[in-house]
């Protein structure tokens, strides 16, 4: 088969979380260590720091990749989902494994994929772990794709777990409250392995000394330790939040005789995107008029993003808006600007939320707008209304930002 050939095999016949919604959760560990014992456990060769967290996660893990890759390492980096190419999830150094290993992995595996039904996720995380080894990376950044104690890449003993924060994401899995969401995430934190929490919360601490005190892990609120003195290419304000969770993980590290400088960090964290091809976190697209494009889904993310857009200086704002159809649009009502024009829109996805139900739920609370076929036709019309001196943000959801590359 062709890589396009390939990418589409593991698409249509295994199922995707990301695009499906909870048809394709798993519930178990099983499949997942079956796959790593054909493989031949490539978990346990090489090392690695397991990022998990409602929000931040991946701009984390980016972040702590270029920093390793400043220090001189050969540093493998998982994340997801991707954006525009299924490639994008495993990269060595900012390069993506290349179509050849990802046609060479499913046809050296298909009987056995045949034989055993693997989610997407499950199959994609043994495609990167045996990529991770056969590359023979110093050390590889994990993160985690949804909650923690389940999720197929938790397989791995780390150098350290980092949890970023906890919001309310993906509660029909893993639970309806702060405390049960944390529970959750809790469940990367591995014994004698250090942990640190980017922020602290009064609901969901307790939560996580208890896991740490049982698995005698040692356990850091890195924002009631660390003053963060080094600024960021990545624009987001919520990465002043990030950062901070970042910086204790890497003090754990030079504790552990990684040889990681201050200058590695200052350099690892001014150059993110550079080093490791980061796209979506308040990325500016172009200047007249000024478009905005960022990843950010659930009401913790929006809440930041939706403030710091208001800080912006413009005479009008358009904003590009679609979600999955999981959303909680409620949440989400009152955290975006009334005075606005709306451009609603469906993700092409299966759990995109039709452009319509959304125009019509969004219209219900007083904001102005029309629904669009697609995310391309929302930008194209935005484009054509605004003047050199209006801002537009697209955004709701990540499958939007993707289509807009």
């Amino acid at each position: 088969m062709t890589y396009k050939e390939t990418v589409n095999w593991m698409f249509t016949q295994l199922p995707m979380y990301q695009k499906q919604g909870k048809t394709a959760f798993k519930k178990d560990l099983t499949n997942t260590l079956l796959l790593a014992n054909h493989l031949n456990n490539p978990q346990h060769k090489f090392k690695s720091i397991h990022v998990a967290g409602t929000n931040g996660k991946g701009s984390s893990s980016h972040m702590l990749a270029s920093v390793l890759q400043e220090a001189g390492y050969k540093v493998g980096l998982y994340t997801s989902p991707h954006l525009k190419d299924f490639r994008e999830r495993i990269k060595i150094n900012g390069v993506e494994v290349s179509k050849q290993f990802v046609i060479g992995f499913i046809k050296r595996n298909k009987s056995f994929f045949k034989s055993n039904p693997l989610s997407f996720f499950e199959m994609t995380v043994g495609m990167a772990y045996d990529y991770f080894v056969k590359q023979k990376v110093d050390i590889a950044i994990i993160e985690v794709g949804l909650g923690g104690r389940l999720d197929s890449t938790n397989i791995i003993i780390p150098e350290v777990s980092l949890i970023t924060n906890i919001g309310y994401d993906h509660t029909q899995f893993l639970g309806e409250t702060l405390p049960l969401i944390a529970s959750e995430k809790a469940g990367i934190i591995k014994s004698n392995v250090p942990v640190v929490i980017s922020e602290t919360h009064n609901e969901t601490k307790p939560v996580f000394e208890e896991v740490a005190n049982k698995n005698n892990s040692k356990i850091y609120f890195a924002d009631q330790i660390i003053k963060a003195k080094y600024s960021t290419d990545l624009l987001g304000d919520y990465q002043k939040k990030n950062i901070k969770g970042v910086l204790k993980t890497l003090k754990i590290l030079q504790q552990k005789k990684y040889k990681i400088s201050d200058l590695n960090i200052k350099n690892g964290l001014l150059n993110v995107v550079k080093n490791t091809g980061l796209k979506g976190r308040w990325q500016i697209l172009q200047t007249k008029p000024k478009i905005i494009c960022d990843t950010a889904h659930n009401k913790e993310g929006l809440s930041i993003t939706m403030t710091q857009l208001q800080k912006e200086q413009f005479d009008n704002l358009h904003i590009v808006f679609g979600v999955v159809n999981d959303k909680n649009l409620s949440q989400v009502f009152s955290l975006l600007p009334k005075k606005a024009t709306f451009y609603f829109c469906k993700p092409d996805v299966p759990r995109g939320l039709d452009q319509n139900i959304l125009r019509d739920q969004f219209l219900g609370e007083g904001f102005v707008g029309e629904s669009y076929l697609s995310v391309k036709e929302a930008v194209d019309k935005a484009i054509s209304k605004a003047s050199d001196d209006d801002v537009i943000y697209i955004g709701g959801s990540t499958f939007v930002v993707a289509e807009i590359f």
